[in-house]
This record gives C-alpha cells, sequence and structure tokens, in this order.
C-alpha cells in the first residue's frame, strides 16, 4: 500500500481503543463484529496460533478464505499479466542485499510518529489518538469541528511538527485510554522494519531486513527482466508476495497485520509522458474493482495532501468499509527516483536505451532512466473488501406469510471459493452416484463442494453462508429424465435445468 518513505504517516484509519468497561457499538461497528465472528465460524480467516491464544495483529486464512484470497490474486495476475502484452511478473524473494533498503530510504526514514504514556506504558500512534478525538466529536454532532481537528492533525504532521502535534493533544484533552492520564512523553519516529540475521555464526551475521514492501525485488531486477523478457517502454513488471512491518498499533481485523501481502505493478515510462500513464492507470484500476463486481458507489480517489519526497503525483483509492472509506489501493507516480537511487549506491547503470525518434529532434531519445507509475493493491485488503461487501444477513418471507433469516456472502461468481456444490437430495437410490458423475466432470474446470449430509434446505444455508453462487440438488427425477435442480444464490430462485447444462451454466458465471 502506503510505500512512502518519509511519508509522515501511512493513512488515516478510524482508531478502536481499549476500554475498561464495555463500549456501546454503532450499528457499522456491529456488522463488522459479525463479519468477524462469520469469517472465523465459516472458514475464511482464523487468529494465528489461536490455541497458544493467538498473536496480536497475525491471522491465517481457513479453507474458503484461502481460496478467495487465491482467486482474487489470480484475477488481479490474469488481469495484469494475460490482458496486458506489455506487463511481464516475477516473484522476487523476501530477503534482499541490506544495501536496497539503504538506496530506497526505508532504513533512515520509513517510521511513524509515535508517543508513550508515562503512566500505562502504552504506545500510540499519534494520528490514531486524533482521529479518535475526531470520531467522538462526530458521534456527538460537530463534524465541521472534526474536520477542522483531522485537517490540521494532516498540516501539522505533513510539516513533522511533532511539538505542535503534542500541544495538539493537551488542547484537546486527548487521555491514554488504559490510565485516563495525559502524561505524554515527546513524540518521536518508530522504525518499522524488521530485521534479523543472515549467518549460521552470530558473530559472522549480517543484518538484513524482511522486506517492508515488494516494490524494490521489481526495480533491483529492471534490467534483468527487460533483457530477458524483450521488452520496449512502456511496459511494466508485476509482482505479489509478502510484506513485513512492525505495527504498534495494528488493528481493524486483517485491514492492518504486521505480515500481509501485496499486489504491485511498475510501470515503466518515458520521462515526460509519466501524468498521461498515471491518469491512464488511475481509471484503469478503478475499473479493475467494478467490473468483478464491487459497487462503484463505496469507491472514491483520495488525492494526497503531501507528496513523498519520491513522487510528483499520488492518490488512494479508497472504499467504504464498515468503519467507513479506508486506503485499498495507491497510484502513485514514483518519478525515476527508485531506478536512480540504485545506480547510485550500486554503482550499475539502470539506463534504458530508446531507439525511437523523437519528433521534436528528429534524434533517438536514447539512454535514459525511466519514470515508474506504481499501482499497489493490499490483497488482505481487497479480501475484507469483499467480504465486508458481501455479507448480508437477510430476511426471508416464506409462502405461508412466515419469516425466516440467512447470512449470505454475495461473493461475485468468478472468485467465489466454491463455484458449485452437489447434492444428491439423499443417500441412496443411485443418486449419489450420479451426483458423483457431476461431480467429476466439473471439477477439473472450477471447485465444487459435494455433501449428502443434513436436509437439503440446512444444506444450501451452509452454501449461501460460505457464498457458493450455485447448488444443484440431484433427486429421484434425474434418473428418469436426467434434469436436475439448479439453485441461485443471490435471488434464490430455482430451475429445472438438463444435468448436461449445469456446467455451462457455471462457465458463463465465471468467465
Amino acid at each position: 500500500m502506503d510505500k512512502g518513505v518519509k511519508a509522515p504517516f501511512l493513512g488515516r484509519m478510524a482508531y478502536f481503543c481499549p476500554v475498561m468497561s464495555k463500549p456501546t457499538l454503532t450499528p457499522q461497528e456491529n456488522n463488522f463484529q459479525a463479519i468477524i465472528s462469520h469469517a472465523k465460524e465459516y472458514g475464511f480467516v482464523f487468529p494465528s496460533s489461536e490455541i497458544y491464544d493467538g498473536l496480536s495483529a497475525v491471522y491465517d486464512y481457513g479453507p474458503y478464505g484461502s481460496e478467495l484470497k487465491k482467486n482474487i490474486r489470480d484475477y488481479w495476475w490474469h488481469s495484469m499479466t494475460q490482458m496486458h502484452e506489455n506487463i511481464v511478473g516475477i516473484d522476487a524473494a523476501i530477503f534482499m542485499h541490506p544495501t536496497t533498503w539503504k538506496a530506497s530510504g526505508h532504513v533512515d526514514n520509513f517510521s511513524d510518529p509515535m508517543i508513550d504514556n508515562k503512566d500505562s506504558q502504552k504506545r500510540y500512534r499519534v494520528d490514531h489518538l486524533i482521529e479518535a478525538k475526531a470520531d467522538s466529536l462526530r458521534a456527538a454532532g460537530a463534524g465541521a469541528e472534526a474536520d477542522a481537528l483531522l485537517a490540521q492533525m494532516d498540516q501539522l504532521l505533513a510539516a513533522e511538527n511533532f511539538e505542535a502535534l503534542k500541544n495538539l493533544l493537551t488542547e484537546q484533552k486527548i487521555t491514554c485510554t488504559v490510565s485516563g492520564t495525559s502524561n505524554w512523553t515527546d513524540i518521536r519516529q518508530f522504525n518499522l522494519m524488521f530485521d534479523t540475521q543472515l549467518g549460521s555464526v552470530a558473530e559472522d551475521a549480517n543484518t538484513i531486513y524482511l522486506r517492508p514492501e515488494t516494490a524494490q525485488g521489481i526495480f533491483v531486477n529492471f534490467l534483468n527482466v527487460q533483457k530477458t523478457a524483450r521488452m520496449k517502454v512502456p511496459f511494466g513488471i508485476a509482482q505479489t508476495g509478502k510484506a513485513f512491518r512492525n505495527e504498534i498499533v495494528a488493528r481493524q481485523f486483517i485491514f492492518r497485520m504486521r505480515e500481509f501481502e501485496q499486489m504491485e505493478m511498475q510501470f515503466f515510462v518515458r520521462p515526460g509522458t509519466q501524468m498521461k500513464w498515471y491518469e491512464y492507470w488511475k481509471e484503469a484500476r478503478l475499473n479493475w474493482h467494478t467490473q468483478l463486481g464491487m459497487p462503484a458507489h463505496k469507491y472514491r480517489f483520495h488525492d494526497h495532501v503531501k507528496l513523498a519526497h519520491y513522487a510528483d503525483a499520488a492518490l488512494d483509492i479508497e472504499f467504504e468499509f464498515p468503519f467507513g472509506f479506508k486506503e485499498l489501493e495507491g497510484i502513485h507516480s514514483r518519478t525515476d527516483f527508485d531506478l536512480t537511487r540504485h545506480q547510485e549506491f550500486s554503482k550499475k547503470k539502470q539506463q534504458y536505451f530508446d531507439n525511437d525518434i523523437d519528433e521534436a529532434t528528429g534524434k533517438p531519445y536514447g539512454n535514459y532512466i525511466p519514470y515508474v507509475i506504481e499501482t499497489s493493491i493490499g490483497l488482505d485488503r481487497m479480501f475484507l473488501a469483499v467480504l465486508s461487501n458481501a455479507y448480508e444477513e437477510e430476511k426471508i418471507t416464506k409462502e405461508d406469510g412466515s419469516t425466516d433469516e440467512r447470512v449470505v456472502l454475495h461473493i461475485p461468481a468468478k472468485i467465489a471459493p466454491v463455484k458449485l456444490a452437489i447434492l444428491p437430495l439423499v443417500k441412496k437410490d443411485g443418486l449419489p452416484e450420479i451426483a458423483r458423475e457431476l461431480m467429476d466432470s466439473c471439477k477439473g474446470q472450477f471447485k465444487c463442494f459435494y455433501e449428502e449430509k443434513d436436509a437439503i434446505g440446512k444444506r444450501y444455508r451452509r452454501q449461501d453462508a460460505i457464498g457458493t453462487p450455485f447448488c444443484v440438488t440431484i433427486d429421484h427425477q434425474t434418473k428418469e429424465d436426467q434434469t436436475v435442480t439448479i439453485r441461485y444464490r443471490d435471488a434464490m430462485t430455482q430451475e429445472r435445468v438438463h444435468i448436461s447444462k449445469v456446467k455451462e451454466i457455471v462457465m458463463g458465471a465465471i468467465a
């Protein structure tokens, strides 16, 4: 996501602080808690090492979560490397030479402003404390005052005026939620990189870092990829992979974690054309989200208040999570900063020879260091966006006028963990055998699920809860005329179709 070296903070987000008594939750917060509970109960996301009471801000993806995550990743990868002839992929190592992070600026500048309460010894991110105050003002009906407070915070963070920020905490009477006091330390920067040792003997070991972003693996391989893939500017390099940040106050489920996965593409362009490509990728990336089936009204652009020192333009694509609009994807025009820095620190030229003719001079463009347009999306955040948008507690009116409820995940069919559930009505009379034949004919094309246990209504409800778009029931009529009942998740409508049509129906929905 944000990779702003020297950026004052990593993006605004709502602050949920621990309190001594149970808080009153808003409807949105209640909904978010329901989503978190649903994710665990139905095998999407588990707390990591839960049998040992878990590990803060670290999560494991369960059977259906891992499928959904893989499907999102594959959808992104396909859209980048298969649908664009001038974008190729790589898979760079997590460990990189430590000079990489010196060149990128992360060693010296990748930090967040933090403050400690002297009485409780609890550490906070300063922007989270102020955002919590703004939330309380807005809840009290003082929306204009909340907006003014956030604007003032943005200005002070951009100027790195930590003394004024501390004064702002005092003026707003912001206290520690544990001690209840405002006995604060001075604000200081806290580096977010994890370090470790490389080497079999401690005395000979070198300090290296778990990468805080995946982009640098692309930049250091720029010439390798350009030459071996025979790419011509403009072209892009895509990568997905794990990144690690030592977040002091990671929060909001999988929105901000210490171990997370990014999907990034660095697009190398001729200097002077970067704004054209910046606008192109801004629109192209928003279209990617809506073409997936996500609602357009839940997205918005947010231009950066202060640009990182390497950028000449930057914005976030924000999504409306249950806790408000937050950053989902970043689009950055990084100029030639990264390749220039790696050329400086490695002493190896990172130039590209462009033999296209410059119409202004009538001569080839020649050697230059390309500019870069970056698109960077958090896979875990996209997973949360899909899950929170899909979750619905739905009231159903039956034919007799009574009501029922179901919890359903309206996950777009093309990325749903399971595409088709195959359900024989009973475990006998040859119905399981027919169901197994259908399963065998479909499972090579898409993920299927087979189940015989429980009444058909209960089986439907379980499939609704994991987001399966189609259920097929094999009954006794199937033996007579080879027709089955196919049920559609969202509308709950059913129709009778020939068994040979099932695969075609599903393939049409996930194409």
